[in-house]
């Protein structure tokens, strides 16, 4: 079978529905619509499923069980593991209603111990399940370049991944089930760390009286180079933090990640400490304000 033959079974066969229309949510959709595949959505506020068929290919529906029913895929993107246990399980839920051999895929970043909990209860219905949350924020799903972190059965990934090809650049399998809860987890530990480093260089910079833009054009073309200084220093520097993951969200992830530290017994006191470092920056009015902004709480307290 041509590439050109096998998107064009792709487009007439698979149904796909997506769960959660916020940031992530509504352009991941997105791009499965307007790669041909008969996409049906569901959000708790239903305006915004209904936009969203606005402006893609697709139906909106009203109910999850209406949303899921005959689904090959069923992709999910909400809050935390509250969120999850109300969309998958009970009589109104996924599992009870998406059909036996569907692929339920979980692209919220929770804990392991949910994703395990939600893999058990599809087995039970003979469907499929990964946990597959994401990095590379609102942008990165905007443009179709999220990285993806997989856990579950290499059967059922290799059915799933084509589809999440449409918005992802990195699509992998880590393991069993929470594996790729895990993996975000240790995702999110490196970033809290390095966000931390680059806060404090461009505030000593800054107190130094240097030229802080130069200063980072040179340094970035050393070991001290990172995406995040690629990315984020320059608006750092010019104290903007409308550019990415909020603060909020990022609390919510490094309280995933200490928890299972604990369980594990694992050390992250850098990680600890970062966190409450966020925690003061909610104080200052940044609930909102993306992670980059751990350099206003220097500048406050200097």
């Amino acid at each position: 079978m041509t590439r050109t033959e096998s998107r064009l079974q792709e487009r007439t066969m698979t149904t796909a529905t997506f769960i959660g229309l916020g940031v992530m949510g509504y352009p991941m959709a997105g791009h499965l619509a307007n790669a041909g595949i008969n996409v049906r959505v569901w959000n708790r506020t239903h305006a915004k499923a209904e936009q969203w068929a606005k402006d893609y290919p697709g139906e909106a529906c009203k109910s999850i069980a209406e949303a899921v029913k005959d689904a090959d895929f069923v992709m999910t993107c909400v809050g935390a593991d509250k969120d999850l246990i109300e969309v998958f399980e009970g009589d109104e839920g996924i599992i009870s209603n998406a059909p036996e051999g569907a692929i339920l895929v979980d692209h919220t970043t929770a804990s392991a111990g949910i994703a395990e909990r939600l893999a058990a209860g599809a087995a039970g219905r003979n469907q499929g399940f990964i946990d597959a949350p994401v990095s590379g924020g609102q942008q990165g799903a905007e443009n179709g370049k999220l990285t993806v972190m997989c856990g579950g059965s290499e059967s059922d990934f290799a059915k799933a991944r084509p589809l999440m090809d449409h918005y992802a650049r990195a699509v992998n399998l880590l393991g069993p089930a929470g594996s790729g809860q895990k993996t975000k987890m240790v995702n999110q530990i490196a970033i809290a760390g390095l966000v931390q480093g680059l806060s404090e260089a461009l505030h000593f910079a800054e107190q130094a009286q240097l030229d802080v833009a130069k200063v980072v054009d040179v340094i970035s073309k050393g070991a001290a180079q990172s995406w995040q200084m690629e990315n984020r220093s320059g608006t750092m520097i010019n104290g903007e933090f409308d550019h990415g993951f909020a603060v909020d969200w990022m609390r919510k992830d490094l309280g995933i990640c200490l928890e299972e530290a604990r369980k594990v017994k694992a050390s992250l006191p850098v990680t600890a400490l970062v966190d409450q470092f966020y925690g003061d920056v909610q104080e200052m009015g940044g609930r909102r304000w993306d992670t980059s902004s751990l350099i206003q709480r220097l500048r406050k307290f200097r």
